[in-house]
């Protein structure tokens, strides 16, 4: 009688060699499929990010532009510092300029120094009465000397004049008060009146990588064109976008008929990813 025997072998050196060669192509072959694709989504995702951060930064530059003063945006640039000013406007309406004869004092007078006038149109991003003495108004902004509100002179209330402003006796009169009284040396064809809240600058730094916005300081007649000139003129910053690897800010002026044209290109890099983006934003002139 025969017994059978089972012998046991494992796995020989190059048996192991072998499977370990092919396991490392097929491995390989399978990162080639989930790496080069997880690469391309993360680059897709950062572009992303760059374009929703230039864009949304154009935006916000686009909503001051457009509810600027007339003819009050300046631009200047000096070395990796570009620089764009503004007078942002509060609110507008149109002024009485003729009053009827049982009230003359409803018309704005352009001959005198005078306190009190009414509106045929009345302010709208107000909540009547309202009073400040931190706001300005302005009539007749074409930004040439002698009608440059930048001087703070002849078209726009000094500063500290508090201006109230109250709802008038028909549907869209409002009654406006001055003190002290002011004298606008000029008429505006439309009897266009602005209430400017303040000057805004944006500076973008290619130097600091930095696109910055500053606000709450005072109006000067040269254009501060750096972060000390803003900040030792009161301002308040507050970055817009970080990143900056360019950027041109470049003012088209048109006419009291045509409109000016900004056109802002800004450009952000990151980990080797970058996009440049161009927006283009009309600007009223008429004033």
């Amino acid at each position: 009688m025969h017994t059978a025997t089972r012998v046991a072998r494992g796995f020989t050196l190059i048996e192991l060699v072998i499977t370990i060669a092919v396991g490392s192509v097929v491995v390989a072959f399978m990162a080639m499929f989930i790496v080069t694709p997880m690469t391309i989504y993360t680059a897709q995702t950062r572009r992303a990010m760059l374009v929703d951060a230039a864009d949304s930064a154009l935006r916000f530059i686009g909503r001051d532009l457009r509810a600027a003063l007339p003819n009050s945006v300046r631009v200047s640039a000096s070395g990796s510092v570009t620089a764009l000013e503004l007078l942002a406007t509060a609110d507008g309406a149109r002024y009485q300029d003729s009053g009827p004869l049982s009230n003359p004092a409803l018309a704005l007078d352009l001959t005198a120094a005078d306190g009190a006038f009414a509106t045929t149109v009345p302010f709208t991003q107000l909540t009547l009465p309202w009073m400040s003495n931190a706001y300005f108004l302005s009539i007749y902004n074409v930004g040439v000397p002698g009608a440059n509100a930048y001087q703070m002179a002849n078209v726009i209330t000094p500063a500290g004049t508090t201006i109230t402003i109250s709802a008038g006796a028909t549907a869209n009169q409002d009654l406006v008060t001055l003190s002290p009284a002011f004298q606008f040396a000029f008429g505006s064809p439309g009897q266009r009146v602005f209430l400017v809240s303040g000057p805004v600058s944006y500076l973008c730094d290619t130097s600091a990588a930095t696109l910055t916005r500053y606000s709450g300081y005072t109006i000067a007649s040269a254009q501060p064109a750096s972060a000390a000139a803003l900040t030792a003129a009161g301002a308040s910053a507050a970055l817009v976008a970080s990143n900056v690897a360019g950027c041109q800010f470049v003012l088209s002026a048109g006419t009291a008929q045509r409109n000016a044209l900004a056109t802002l290109t800004l450009q952000i890099a990151q980990s080797g990813e970058s996009v440049q983006l161009l927006h283009q934003v009309q600007v009223v002139n008429a004033p």
